[in-house]
């Protein structure tokens, strides 16, 4: 068992985001029995759920937009992506082979329609937060483990915020999946280590 400063961060770990979903990342179920394995060693363990209305404004289908094109939003540039993750669906609920009892906490993100949410900690615009850091500091936490999907967008933003914040963060590459949506991966590699992460 890891001592009681540790938490896991367990990111997005969702049908949609799983072969056969929306919006699906190759392998990402691939990651699921090995999550489960390495949850019970840690005393804090958090899951985040992306959790969209239908309507949400960083969806193609909203601005008459390929997916994976490109919008300015009052918060910075925007992906559109294909409708996932929509609230109460079959696609936004966990993959059905995820211990998700295990959660001390679920932090649902992505909630408000004009804004999306990839980190665990803040909304896009940076600044709206999502209660995380307080209950992980209330907790006593100071390291911070991060697994899930996807390694340059959601596992990025809550890696990054979280070393940010002052957290001492790993990501377990191997138990993360990536989109690479030109490049991404790369980039969110190096902004992460840029940001003071490891990976293990």
């Amino acid at each position: 068992m890891r001592s009681a400063n540790e938490a896991i961060l367990v990111i997005d770990m969702q049908n949609d985001f799983c072969p056969g979903g929306a919006l699906a990342v190759a392998g990402g179920d691939e990651i699921v029995a090995p999550i489960n394995a390495l949850v019970p060693d840690y005393q804090v363990r958090v899951f985040t759920q992306d959790w969209h209305p239908a309507d949400h404004k960083s969806f193609a289908s909203q601005h008459s937009a390929d997916p994976y094109s490109t919008v300015e939003m009052p918060y910075g540039t925007q992906v559109l992506w294909p409708d996932h993750c929509i609230i109460g669906t079959e696609g936004a609920a966990f993959h059905k082979g995820l211990n998700a009892d295990e959660a001390d906490l679920i932090i649902r993100k992505g909630f408000r329609r004009d804004i999306d949410s990839y980190s665990a900690f803040f909304e896009n615009d940076h600044t709206t937060p999502t209660g995380l850091d307080g209950y992980l500091r209330t907790r006593g936490v100071d390291k911070i483990a991060i697994v899930g999907l996807a390694t340059d967008f959601c596992v990025n933003f809550s890696a990054v915020d979280a070393a940010k914040l002052g957290f001492d963060v790993t990501v377990i590459e191997s138990l993360c999946r990536a989109i690479d949506l030109d490049g991404s991966l790369a980039a969110a590699k190096a902004g992460m280590t840029e940001a003071g992460v490891r990976f293990a």
